[in-house]
Protein backbone atom coordinates (compact mmCIF):
# COMPACT_ATOMS: atom_id res chain seq x y z
CA UNK A 1 0.00 0.00 0.00
CA UNK A 2 2.80 2.38 0.92
CA UNK A 3 4.55 1.54 -2.33
CA UNK A 4 1.41 2.32 -4.36
CA UNK A 5 0.93 5.59 -2.50
CA UNK A 6 4.55 6.54 -3.15
CA UNK A 7 4.15 5.76 -6.86
CA UNK A 8 0.98 7.87 -7.09
CA UNK A 9 2.67 10.80 -5.32
CA UNK A 10 5.67 10.51 -7.62
CA UNK A 11 3.44 10.53 -10.70
CA UNK A 12 1.51 13.55 -9.40
CA UNK A 13 4.73 15.43 -8.71
CA UNK A 14 5.94 14.67 -12.21
CA UNK A 15 2.64 15.70 -13.77
CA UNK A 16 2.51 18.96 -11.85
CA UNK A 17 6.20 19.69 -11.72
CA UNK A 18 7.18 18.96 -15.32
CA UNK A 19 5.25 21.84 -16.92
CA UNK A 20 6.46 24.16 -14.17
CA UNK A 21 10.05 23.10 -14.72
CA UNK A 22 9.83 23.44 -18.50
CA UNK A 23 8.21 26.88 -18.32
CA UNK A 24 10.80 28.04 -15.78
CA UNK A 25 13.69 26.89 -17.96
CA UNK A 26 12.16 28.58 -21.01
CA UNK A 27 11.53 31.78 -19.09
CA UNK A 28 15.03 32.10 -17.69
CA UNK A 29 16.56 31.32 -21.08
CA UNK A 30 14.22 33.63 -22.97
CA UNK A 31 15.75 36.04 -25.45
CA UNK A 32 14.40 37.54 -28.70
CA UNK A 33 15.61 36.26 -32.04
CA UNK A 34 18.36 38.37 -33.61
CA UNK A 35 17.49 40.52 -36.61
CA UNK A 36 18.87 39.42 -39.97
CA UNK A 37 20.93 42.40 -41.11
CA UNK A 38 24.54 43.20 -41.88
CA UNK A 39 26.30 45.38 -39.32
CA UNK A 40 27.22 48.79 -40.74
CA UNK A 41 29.93 50.79 -38.99
CA UNK A 42 28.69 54.08 -40.47
CA UNK A 43 25.37 53.48 -38.69
CA UNK A 44 26.54 52.28 -35.29
CA UNK A 45 28.94 55.23 -35.00
CA UNK A 46 25.97 57.27 -33.77
CA UNK A 47 25.77 55.28 -30.54
CA UNK A 48 27.83 56.43 -27.55
CA UNK A 49 28.00 54.63 -24.22
CA UNK A 50 27.75 57.47 -21.72
CA UNK A 51 25.60 60.52 -21.14
CA UNK A 52 28.69 62.72 -21.32
CA UNK A 53 29.79 61.35 -24.71
CA UNK A 54 26.27 61.64 -26.14
CA UNK A 55 26.02 65.22 -24.92
CA UNK A 56 29.45 66.10 -26.29
CA UNK A 57 28.54 64.79 -29.74
CA UNK A 58 25.14 66.49 -29.71
CA UNK A 59 26.74 69.84 -28.91
CA UNK A 60 29.42 69.33 -31.56
CA UNK A 61 26.78 68.65 -34.22
CA UNK A 62 24.75 71.61 -33.01
CA UNK A 63 27.78 73.82 -33.58
CA UNK A 64 28.13 72.42 -37.10
CA UNK A 65 24.49 73.27 -37.81
CA UNK A 66 25.05 76.75 -36.43
CA UNK A 67 27.70 77.26 -39.13
CA UNK A 68 25.37 75.97 -41.83
CA UNK A 69 22.07 77.73 -41.04
CA UNK A 70 20.98 81.20 -39.98
CA UNK A 71 19.90 82.22 -36.48
CA UNK A 72 20.54 78.84 -34.82
CA UNK A 73 20.08 78.89 -31.04
CA UNK A 74 22.03 76.48 -28.81
CA UNK A 75 21.22 76.63 -25.12
CA UNK A 76 20.86 74.47 -22.03
CA UNK A 77 18.95 74.04 -18.78
CA UNK A 78 20.70 72.81 -15.66
CA UNK A 79 18.62 70.24 -13.77
CA UNK A 80 19.13 70.56 -10.03
CA UNK A 81 20.34 67.43 -8.25
CA UNK A 82 21.37 66.42 -4.74
CA UNK A 83 24.34 64.46 -6.06
CA UNK A 84 25.38 65.94 -9.42
CA UNK A 85 25.71 69.55 -10.57
CA UNK A 86 26.46 68.60 -14.19
CA UNK A 87 23.07 67.46 -15.44
CA UNK A 88 21.81 69.37 -18.47
CA UNK A 89 18.97 69.36 -20.95
CA UNK A 90 20.44 70.69 -24.20
CA UNK A 91 18.55 72.41 -27.00
CA UNK A 92 19.36 73.10 -30.61
CA UNK A 93 16.78 75.26 -32.37
CA UNK A 94 17.04 75.91 -36.09
CA UNK A 95 14.29 78.30 -37.17
CA UNK A 96 12.65 77.98 -40.56
CA UNK A 97 15.02 79.77 -42.91
CA UNK A 98 12.38 81.55 -45.03
CA UNK A 99 8.80 81.27 -43.73
CA UNK A 100 7.92 80.06 -40.23
CA UNK A 101 5.13 77.66 -41.07
CA UNK A 102 5.79 74.32 -39.35
CA UNK A 103 7.85 73.26 -36.34
CA UNK A 104 9.23 69.79 -35.62
CA UNK A 105 10.20 69.00 -32.02
CA UNK A 106 12.47 65.95 -31.81
CA UNK A 107 12.89 64.94 -28.14
CA UNK A 108 14.91 62.25 -26.41
CA UNK A 109 15.52 60.60 -23.03
CA UNK A 110 12.36 61.48 -21.16
CA UNK A 111 13.05 57.97 -19.87
CA UNK A 112 16.70 58.57 -19.09
CA UNK A 113 18.28 55.23 -20.00
CA UNK A 114 16.46 55.30 -23.35
CA UNK A 115 18.56 58.33 -24.25
CA UNK A 116 21.42 56.32 -25.75
CA UNK A 117 19.21 55.37 -28.66
CA UNK A 118 17.29 58.65 -28.75
CA UNK A 119 20.55 60.59 -28.90
CA UNK A 120 21.80 58.31 -31.67
CA UNK A 121 18.72 58.98 -33.78
CA UNK A 122 19.04 62.72 -33.14
CA UNK A 123 22.72 62.63 -34.14
CA UNK A 124 21.89 60.81 -37.38
CA UNK A 125 19.16 63.36 -38.16
CA UNK A 126 21.47 66.30 -37.46
CA UNK A 127 24.30 64.81 -39.54
CA UNK A 128 22.41 63.56 -42.57
CA UNK A 129 18.89 64.88 -42.96
CA UNK A 130 18.69 68.60 -42.25
CA UNK A 131 19.02 70.34 -45.61
CA UNK A 132 18.39 73.92 -46.66
CA UNK A 133 15.34 72.80 -48.62
CA UNK A 134 13.83 70.87 -45.72
CA UNK A 135 14.20 73.92 -43.44
CA UNK A 136 12.80 76.58 -45.78
CA UNK A 137 9.41 76.59 -44.05
CA UNK A 138 10.04 74.11 -41.24
CA UNK A 139 11.91 74.86 -38.03
CA UNK A 140 13.30 72.10 -35.85
CA UNK A 141 13.82 72.04 -32.09
CA UNK A 142 16.00 69.19 -30.85
CA UNK A 143 15.70 68.49 -27.12
CA UNK A 144 18.52 66.27 -25.85
CA UNK A 145 18.35 64.37 -22.55
CA UNK A 146 15.09 65.49 -20.95
CA UNK A 147 15.94 63.26 -17.98
CA UNK A 148 19.72 63.69 -17.68
CA UNK A 149 19.87 62.05 -14.25
CA UNK A 150 18.31 58.83 -15.55
CA UNK A 151 20.46 59.04 -18.69
CA UNK A 152 23.71 59.45 -16.75
CA UNK A 153 22.94 56.94 -14.02
CA UNK A 154 21.23 54.33 -16.20
CA UNK A 155 17.74 54.69 -14.75
CA UNK A 156 14.40 55.04 -16.49
CA UNK A 157 13.20 57.38 -13.75
CA UNK A 158 14.34 60.73 -12.34
CA UNK A 159 16.31 61.30 -9.15
CA UNK A 160 12.92 61.54 -7.39
CA UNK A 161 11.94 58.15 -8.84
CA UNK A 162 9.41 59.87 -11.10
CA UNK A 163 8.52 58.57 -14.53
CA UNK A 164 8.62 61.83 -16.50
CA UNK A 165 6.36 60.40 -19.19
CA UNK A 166 3.62 60.02 -16.56
CA UNK A 167 4.34 63.45 -15.05
CA UNK A 168 3.34 65.93 -17.77
CA UNK A 169 -0.08 67.39 -17.10
CA UNK A 170 -1.72 70.81 -16.75
CA UNK A 171 -4.63 69.38 -14.72
CA UNK A 172 -3.34 68.99 -11.16
CA UNK A 173 -6.09 66.46 -10.37
CA UNK A 174 -3.95 63.83 -12.09
CA UNK A 175 -1.46 63.87 -9.23
CA UNK A 176 -4.12 62.88 -6.70
CA UNK A 177 -5.75 60.22 -8.89
CA UNK A 178 -5.74 56.55 -7.97
CA UNK A 179 -4.82 53.57 -10.11
CA UNK A 180 -6.83 50.80 -8.46
CA UNK A 181 -5.38 48.14 -10.75
CA UNK A 182 -1.86 49.04 -9.64
CA UNK A 183 -2.88 48.94 -5.98
CA UNK A 184 -4.13 45.37 -6.40
CA UNK A 185 -0.77 44.39 -7.89
CA UNK A 186 1.32 46.29 -5.33
CA UNK A 187 2.94 43.27 -3.68
CA UNK A 188 3.97 41.80 -7.03
CA UNK A 189 5.37 45.09 -8.28
CA UNK A 190 7.06 46.43 -5.14
CA UNK A 191 8.81 43.68 -3.16
CA UNK A 192 10.68 44.69 -0.01
CA UNK A 193 14.27 43.91 0.93
CA UNK A 194 17.44 43.46 -1.07
CA UNK A 195 17.21 41.95 -4.54
CA UNK A 196 18.05 38.25 -4.46
CA UNK A 197 17.91 36.69 -7.92
CA UNK A 198 18.06 33.20 -6.43
CA UNK A 199 14.98 33.73 -4.27
CA UNK A 200 11.83 31.72 -4.94
CA UNK A 201 10.07 34.96 -5.78
CA UNK A 202 12.51 35.78 -8.56
CA UNK A 203 12.91 32.23 -9.85
CA UNK A 204 9.14 31.91 -10.23
CA UNK A 205 8.18 35.52 -10.95
CA UNK A 206 6.66 34.39 -14.24
CA UNK A 207 4.31 32.02 -12.42
CA UNK A 208 3.02 34.81 -10.18
CA UNK A 209 2.55 37.05 -13.21
CA UNK A 210 0.79 34.33 -15.20
CA UNK A 211 -1.61 33.80 -12.29
CA UNK A 212 -2.52 37.48 -12.48
CA UNK A 213 -3.00 37.17 -16.24
CA UNK A 214 -5.29 34.16 -15.78
CA UNK A 215 -7.46 35.93 -13.18
CA UNK A 216 -7.66 39.11 -15.25
CA UNK A 217 -6.01 39.28 -18.68
CA UNK A 218 -2.73 40.43 -20.17
CA UNK A 219 -4.45 43.60 -21.43
CA UNK A 220 -5.79 44.48 -17.97
CA UNK A 221 -2.48 43.65 -16.29
CA UNK A 222 -0.48 45.71 -18.79
CA UNK A 223 -2.84 48.68 -18.44
CA UNK A 224 -2.77 48.59 -14.63
CA UNK A 225 1.01 48.54 -14.55
CA UNK A 226 1.92 50.93 -17.36
CA UNK A 227 -0.66 53.72 -17.28
CA UNK A 228 1.07 55.39 -14.32
CA UNK A 229 0.33 55.70 -10.60
CA UNK A 230 0.43 58.65 -8.19
CA UNK A 231 0.30 57.12 -4.71
CA UNK A 232 3.52 55.19 -4.17
CA UNK A 233 6.72 57.18 -4.64
CA UNK A 234 8.82 54.07 -4.09
CA UNK A 235 6.92 52.22 -6.81
CA UNK A 236 7.46 51.79 -10.53
CA UNK A 237 5.79 54.19 -13.00
CA UNK A 238 5.27 56.79 -10.26
CA UNK A 239 4.01 59.98 -11.93
CA UNK A 240 4.89 62.39 -9.12
CA UNK A 241 2.96 64.77 -6.87
CA UNK A 242 3.49 67.73 -9.20
CA UNK A 243 5.29 68.45 -12.43
CA UNK A 244 9.00 67.74 -12.06
CA UNK A 245 11.33 70.79 -12.19
CA UNK A 246 12.61 70.03 -15.69
CA UNK A 247 9.08 69.90 -17.10
CA UNK A 248 8.35 73.29 -15.53
CA UNK A 249 11.58 74.67 -17.00
CA UNK A 250 10.98 73.23 -20.49
CA UNK A 251 7.40 74.51 -20.70
CA UNK A 252 8.15 78.22 -21.40
CA UNK A 253 10.76 77.19 -23.99
CA UNK A 254 8.17 75.12 -25.84
CA UNK A 255 5.58 77.91 -25.68
CA UNK A 256 7.97 80.60 -26.88
CA UNK A 257 9.36 78.72 -29.86
CA UNK A 258 5.99 77.27 -30.87
CA UNK A 259 4.35 80.72 -30.85
CA UNK A 260 5.90 81.62 -34.20
CA UNK A 261 4.55 78.60 -36.10
CA UNK A 262 1.14 77.42 -37.27
CA UNK A 263 1.65 73.65 -36.99
CA UNK A 264 3.65 71.93 -34.23
CA UNK A 265 4.72 68.30 -34.62
CA UNK A 266 6.48 66.30 -31.92
CA UNK A 267 8.35 63.02 -32.29
CA UNK A 268 9.31 61.64 -28.88
CA UNK A 269 11.95 58.90 -29.01
CA UNK A 270 11.60 55.76 -26.86
CA UNK A 271 12.91 52.20 -26.59
CA UNK A 272 11.77 49.02 -24.86
CA UNK A 273 8.22 48.25 -25.86
CA UNK A 274 7.35 46.10 -28.84
CA UNK A 275 8.90 43.65 -31.26
CA UNK A 276 12.68 43.34 -31.20
CA UNK A 277 14.36 45.50 -33.83
CA UNK A 278 11.11 47.10 -34.99
CA UNK A 279 10.33 50.81 -35.09
CA UNK A 280 6.77 51.19 -33.84
CA UNK A 281 4.60 54.28 -34.27
CA UNK A 282 2.83 54.33 -30.99
CA UNK A 283 0.94 57.55 -30.07
CA UNK A 284 -1.41 57.81 -27.13
CA UNK A 285 -5.02 57.71 -28.46
CA UNK A 286 -5.94 60.60 -30.76
CA UNK A 287 -9.64 61.44 -30.99
CA UNK A 288 -9.43 64.27 -33.52
CA UNK A 289 -10.01 62.69 -36.94
CA UNK A 290 -8.17 65.43 -38.83
CA UNK A 291 -5.09 64.91 -36.67
CA UNK A 292 -5.27 61.19 -37.39
CA UNK A 293 -5.62 61.88 -41.11
CA UNK A 294 -2.66 64.26 -41.16
CA UNK A 295 -0.45 61.85 -39.21
CA UNK A 296 -1.40 59.17 -41.72
CA UNK A 297 -0.24 61.51 -44.49
CA UNK A 298 3.04 62.26 -42.74
CA UNK A 299 3.69 58.55 -42.12
CA UNK A 300 2.34 57.35 -45.45
CA UNK A 301 3.37 53.75 -46.06
CA UNK A 302 3.88 53.00 -42.36
CA UNK A 303 1.53 51.44 -39.84
CA UNK A 304 0.40 53.63 -36.94
CA UNK A 305 -0.90 51.77 -33.89
CA UNK A 306 -4.03 53.71 -33.02
CA UNK A 307 -4.91 51.47 -30.09
CA UNK A 308 -6.89 48.78 -31.85
CA UNK A 309 -4.47 45.95 -31.08
CA UNK A 310 -4.94 43.63 -28.13
CA UNK A 311 -1.56 44.57 -26.61
CA UNK A 312 -2.21 48.33 -26.71
CA UNK A 313 -2.20 50.39 -23.53
CA UNK A 314 -2.78 54.07 -22.73
CA UNK A 315 -0.81 56.26 -20.36
CA UNK A 316 -1.45 59.35 -18.27
CA UNK A 317 0.78 62.41 -18.17
CA UNK A 318 2.73 61.75 -21.36
CA UNK A 319 5.04 64.44 -22.73
CA UNK A 320 3.90 64.50 -26.34
CA UNK A 321 0.26 65.25 -25.56
CA UNK A 322 1.36 67.72 -22.89
CA UNK A 323 2.87 69.92 -25.60
CA UNK A 324 -0.54 70.15 -27.26
CA UNK A 325 -2.16 71.10 -23.95
CA UNK A 326 0.19 74.02 -23.26
CA UNK A 327 -0.30 75.47 -26.76
CA UNK A 328 -4.06 74.95 -27.26
CA UNK A 329 -4.22 77.72 -29.86
CA UNK A 330 -1.91 75.77 -32.18
CA UNK A 331 -2.52 72.78 -34.41
CA UNK A 332 -0.51 70.04 -32.75
CA UNK A 333 0.48 66.59 -34.03
CA UNK A 334 1.84 64.01 -31.52
CA UNK A 335 3.88 60.91 -32.33
CA UNK A 336 6.00 58.43 -30.37
CA UNK A 337 8.76 56.31 -31.91
CA UNK A 338 9.22 53.09 -29.95
CA UNK A 339 12.15 50.83 -30.81
CA UNK A 340 11.26 47.32 -29.61
CA UNK A 341 13.78 45.24 -27.67
CA UNK A 342 12.31 42.27 -25.76
CA UNK A 343 9.23 41.34 -27.79
CA UNK A 344 7.12 42.75 -24.98
CA UNK A 345 3.99 42.16 -27.02
CA UNK A 346 4.43 38.44 -26.18
CA UNK A 347 3.64 36.92 -22.78
CA UNK A 348 7.21 35.95 -21.84
CA UNK A 349 8.60 39.19 -23.25
CA UNK A 350 6.13 41.28 -21.25
CA UNK A 351 6.79 39.36 -18.03
CA UNK A 352 10.56 39.47 -18.52
CA UNK A 353 10.39 43.25 -19.09
CA UNK A 354 8.28 43.73 -15.97
CA UNK A 355 10.60 41.52 -13.89
CA UNK A 356 13.60 43.62 -14.93
CA UNK A 357 11.87 46.93 -14.08
CA UNK A 358 10.71 45.57 -10.70
CA UNK A 359 14.18 44.27 -9.78
CA UNK A 360 15.90 47.51 -10.79
CA UNK A 361 13.49 49.60 -8.75
CA UNK A 362 13.73 47.26 -5.76
CA UNK A 363 17.53 47.47 -5.95
CA UNK A 364 17.37 51.26 -6.10
CA UNK A 365 15.21 51.28 -2.95
CA UNK A 366 16.80 48.50 -0.88
CA UNK A 367 20.03 47.42 -2.54
CA UNK A 368 21.18 43.98 -3.72
CA UNK A 369 22.09 40.83 -1.82
CA UNK A 370 25.27 40.32 -3.84
CA UNK A 371 27.46 42.28 -6.22
CA UNK A 372 26.67 39.71 -8.90
CA UNK A 373 22.92 40.28 -8.48
CA UNK A 374 23.49 44.00 -9.01
CA UNK A 375 25.59 43.40 -12.13
CA UNK A 376 23.01 41.04 -13.65
CA UNK A 377 20.09 43.42 -13.01
CA UNK A 378 22.08 46.37 -14.40
CA UNK A 379 23.06 44.45 -17.53
CA UNK A 380 19.51 43.16 -18.06
CA UNK A 381 18.04 46.64 -17.81
CA UNK A 382 20.62 48.14 -20.16
CA UNK A 383 19.89 45.41 -22.71
CA UNK A 384 16.16 46.13 -22.44
CA UNK A 385 16.58 49.81 -23.31
CA UNK A 386 19.90 49.89 -25.17
CA UNK A 387 20.69 46.48 -26.71
CA UNK A 388 24.39 45.80 -27.24
CA UNK A 389 23.67 43.98 -30.51
CA UNK A 390 25.34 45.83 -33.36
CA UNK A 391 22.74 44.33 -35.71
CA UNK A 392 19.94 45.82 -33.63
CA UNK A 393 21.70 49.18 -33.55
CA UNK A 394 22.28 49.10 -37.30
CA UNK A 395 18.61 48.38 -37.95
CA UNK A 396 17.48 51.18 -35.63
CA UNK A 397 19.52 53.76 -37.54
CA UNK A 398 18.63 52.42 -40.99
CA UNK A 399 14.92 52.27 -40.20
CA UNK A 400 15.02 55.71 -38.58
CA UNK A 401 16.88 57.21 -41.54
CA UNK A 402 14.39 55.82 -44.03
CA UNK A 403 11.38 56.89 -42.00
CA UNK A 404 12.70 60.34 -41.09
CA UNK A 405 13.51 61.12 -44.73
CA UNK A 406 9.92 60.34 -45.63
CA UNK A 407 8.53 62.18 -42.60
CA UNK A 408 10.47 65.38 -43.28
CA UNK A 409 9.31 65.40 -46.89
CA UNK A 410 5.68 64.66 -46.08
CA UNK A 411 5.52 67.10 -43.17
CA UNK A 412 6.91 69.87 -45.35
CA UNK A 413 4.24 69.08 -47.94
CA UNK A 414 1.40 69.10 -45.40
CA UNK A 415 -1.12 71.81 -46.26
CA UNK A 416 -2.30 74.29 -43.65
CA UNK A 417 -6.08 74.32 -44.00
CA UNK A 418 -8.75 75.82 -41.75
CA UNK A 419 -6.28 76.37 -38.93
CA UNK A 420 -8.95 77.87 -36.64
CA UNK A 421 -10.99 74.66 -36.77
CA UNK A 422 -8.08 72.29 -36.29
CA UNK A 423 -6.55 73.53 -33.04
CA UNK A 424 -6.61 71.19 -30.06
CA UNK A 425 -9.90 70.84 -28.24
Amino acid sequence: MKKITLIILTVLILILGLPLGISTIKYHNYSPEEVDIKVCSSDIKYFKNSYEDCRKEFLFLADQLDKKFNNVEIFKINVESKIDSNLYIDFCYIPAQKIKSKLLILSSAIHGIEGFVGSGVQQMTMTELLTEQSLDEMGILLIHAMNPYGFKYFRRFTENNVDLNRNCEIDENLYSSKNLGYTKLYNLLNPKGKVNLKSIRNRFFHISAIKKIITASMKILRQAVLQGQYEFQEGIYFGGNDREPQIKLITPVLKKISSEYQIIFNIDLHTGYGEYGTLHLFPNPVKNQKIQNDLEKIFKGYNIDWGNDEDFYTINGDFSNYIGKIIPEKYFLPMVFEFGTLNSQTTFGAIKSLNIVVNENQGNNYGFKTKKDKEIVFKSQLEMYYPSSKKWQTKVIQDSRKMMKSVLKNYNNLKIEDSDSTTQK
